[in-house]
């Protein structure tokens, strides 16, 4: 029964990875005997359940079926057991968190760094992405979002103070260029882009000023998937950098860099946790949320 319990298990995270080599580094096992469970499975069954390509894994009709019933279920049964760690002395379980470079090291580390000393059967993954991924689909417990990107079916616990941005760029950039007065004038400047992997296409510049607003597509030679190297990008005089006015105050300060369009810079809520409305907090999940909690 264990037996049979262990590789209906190994099934669902190879059909949800679509991939053995992702799905062994999760299990913890080698890739070679990943399979042979698997095959051994098909076996007893007298069934393909995974059609394998070159590329990738996916489940024939008879997978999605299983995977369709057995999933769900063996959720259920790791959510019970999590929920014997109330019986415990100290919370235990493992949380899975997906967030950007910058709130996993802003946020995340320096605050959980605090609380996990005192539970060592707490683990904490934090998975650090920018895009919106589903959390439900992808297995984590929580994710991190600024707050205007937050689903309407989430609940959501504020976990920052409310952020702004700020155009910047290197003196040495504006030795040779002239300073933009207005957003409209970023249509002329080299202006360093991000292209979001869930977006598909260049992030708009997003501008405030009183009741005036303004979405600006800009063009320029870079374009990157992460903020830091944007701003890299910026330090080294490429061209202008739209970002977190906090990760720009101290280049700001020692003259690395120069801010432009601060009128035009608007305030916008910060980083919030998020996690699905119909999920039942274990222990540890919320003595992570209370850690994580923005308290002014």
């Amino acid at each position: 029964m264990k037996e049979n319990l262990n590789d209906l298990a190994a099934f669902v995270v190879v059909a949800r990875e679509g991939n053995f080599t992702r799905a062994a580094a999760q299990l913890g096992v080698s890739q070679s005997a990943l399979s042979q469970t698997v095959r051994g499975l098909e076996e007893r069954l007298g069934l393909r359940l995974l059609t394998r390509t070159t590329r990738r894994v996916a489940p024939t009709d008879a997978g999605e079926r299983l995977l369709a019933t057995i999933g769900p279920r063996l959720e259920g049964i790791e959510a019970d057991l999590a929920a014997l760690g109330e019986l415990r002395d100290k919370p235990a379980g493992n949380i899975r968190i997906t967030a950007s470079e910058h709130a996993a090291d802003s946020i995340l580390l320096p605050r959980l760094a605090k609380l996990l000393p005192d539970y060592p059967d707490i683990k904490v993954e934090i998975n650090t992405d920018y895009r919106m991924i589903d959390i439900v689909e992808q297995r984590f417990d929580a994710g991190v979002r600024l707050g205007e990107y937050l689903a309407k079916d989430m609940i959501a616990v504020r976990i920052g103070p409310d952020v702004r941005m700020a155009v910047v760029g290197a003196p040495s950039y504006f030795a040779k260029r002239p300073v933009p007065k207005k957003p409209q004038d970023l249509t002329d400047h080299n202006c360093i882009n991000i292209r979001l992997p869930t977006h598909g296409g260049l992030l708009p510049w997003d501008f405030k000023k009183g009741k005036h607003e303004l979405n600006v597509r800009v063009e320029g030679q870079f374009i990157f998937n992460g903020f830091p190297q944007i701003l890299n990008a910026a330090l080294a005089g490429m061209g202008l950098a739209f970002t977190l006015e906090e990760v720009t105050q101290k280049h700001v300060a020692e003259g690395r860099l120069v801010r432009v369009l601060d009128d035009w810079c608007n305030v916008f809520p910060g980083y919030h946790l998020y996690y699905p409305s119909r999920r039942q907090p274990s222990p540890a999940f919320a003595l992570i949320v209370d850690a994580l909690r923005y308290r002014g």
